[in-house]
């Protein structure tokens, strides 16, 4: 939720800020209501300043035996002015809040200003891998080993869904629970496995809600959402809550299936495992102090840095303009791992610093020693990392002339002790 307390103080930076990710937002009209909102709760508090002085008097006028019929009068009519105000109070502060819910957070003034343009390239790991033959696309690879089915996929519910078989889906799973134990014992992430159902509050806390509302699953006979992304229900284990400072950092990591509608607007690139309606995902989310959440913005991407370190993966990390993060981050680095069939950088990981936007729409605060008083915690959220691109370069990076592919050293004790794929050659 946006904090209506910066708009009142600094409409400038906001309009600034607005403008920096090409949004407009009619931040005069708020402002208008807010206050009409704040003159009439004071007048509501006046009246019931009078309403609560007629009461004594009525009072004493029991006890001294005198009529307070006049008194009890004026009250009624007083208590029938406050009975008029609270709705109109009530409707607009509804105004209020669906106007700050779609309302993004602004960017972080280490932000670059622009498009996609701005992008900042600030390191790399290793170089983009060269081969002495012609290279395979993974979907030629898939299909030569016969681990992916498209077709079939596309049969059982459509294009741009994936059917893993065989050395496919053990690849696919060795991966997850590779990626998990690298997490939670080498890193510190408590594991958890959320449900892939979530209502409208867990999206509207996140911030995928309104805006985003026609990129998503949802049931048709209950207001339910498949998950994008496990950001969604395992940033709203807290929802509502007030944690305890000395829990902080609170770290999970979680995989998820992750379902987006957007996969399908991409033309050309919905072929094979780049763009997909569902993927699976592992996915750290942090609940932090608002003072150490920039350095924790930094440990969580190298975090994510280490499964592609450890998978041998060349990969760049990319700080984003501010016309390129979404709407609830206030900062943002992609990690793009280099696909050498495709001879494409594809962006496999997204880590991302919310602030305390999150937390105000999900309403999660702290408090303990340095913070007598509950105050909202700063939320973090980086893929470590997703599928199915991270299997694109693997199956890419790692074919031979001879049409295998080498499994990465990490994720052999995951398949069996086995080298390469396919196994019937071996």
């Amino acid at each position: 939720m946006f904090d209506i307390r910066l708009i009142r103080e600094n409409i400038e930076a906001v309009k600034s800020g607005l403008a920096a990710k090409n949004v407009k937002a009619d931040l005069d009209d708020i402002l208008q209501l807010d206050q009409k909102n704040r003159q009439l709760l004071v007048e509501v508090e006046q009246l019931r300043g009078q309403k609560n002085t007629a009461n004594d008097a009525i009072s004493r006028l029991l006890k001294e035996k005198k009529d307070p019929k006049e008194k009890i009068a004026s009250m009624k009519a007083i208590a029938v002015k406050i009975d008029d105000l609270e709705p109109q109070i009530k409707e607009i502060q509804m105004k209020i809040q669906d106007c700050l819910l779609g309302i993004p957070n602004l960017p972080h003034a280490s932000v670059p200003v622009g498009g996609i343009e701005k992008n900042q390239v600030i390191r790399s790991w290793s170089e983009p891998k060269t081969f002495d033959f012609k290279l395979r696309t993974h979907v030629e690879i898939a299909e030569q080993l016969d681990i992916i089915d498209f077709k079939r996929a596309a049969k059982i519910t459509g294009s741009n869904f994936i059917l893993f078989k065989k050395e496919g889906a053990l690849l696919e799973r060795a991966l997850i629970n590779f990626m998990l134990d690298v997490h939670t014992r080498e890193h510190g992430y408590t594991e958890v496995f959320p449900p892939v159902l979530v209502n409208r509050d867990s999206m509207i806390g996140t911030g995928q809600l309104p805006k985003m509302e026609a990129d998503m699953y949802r049931l048709k006979d209950e207001d339910l959402f498949l998950v994008p992304t496990a950001e969604v229900p395992v940033t709203n284990i807290h929802r509502g809550e007030v944690l305890n400072e000395e829990e902080l950092p609170i770290c999970y990591a979680a995989y998820t299936p992750c379902f987006r509608r957007e996969a399908g607007s991409y033309g050309k690139e919905t072929k094979g495992l780049v763009r997909v309606h569902q993927f699976d995902k592992v996915e750290l989310v942090k609940f932090v102090r608002p003072a150490d959440s920039y350095d924790d913005l930094e440990k969580l991407v190298g975090h994510a840095e280490k499964i592609f370190q450890l998978l041998g993966l060349p990969y760049r990390v990319l700080l984003l303009a501010s016309g390129d993060l979404s709407f609830a981050a206030a900062k943002c680095y992609d990690i793009e791992v280099h696909a050498a069939g495709l001879d494409k950088w594809l962006e496999c990981s997204s880590c991302s610093n919310f602030e305390d936007f999150q937390a105000r729409r999900a309403d999660i605060r702290f408090k303990g020693k340095t913070v007598k008083k509950p105050v909202y915690v700063h939320t973090l959220n980086g893929s470590g990392v997703a599928l199915a691109r991270t299997v694109v370069a693997i199956l890419e990076n790692y074919q031979t002339k001879d049409g295998d592919v080498i499994i990465p050293e990490v994720l052999r004790p995951y398949m069996g002790g086995k080298e390469s794929l396919p196994w019937a050659k071996h």
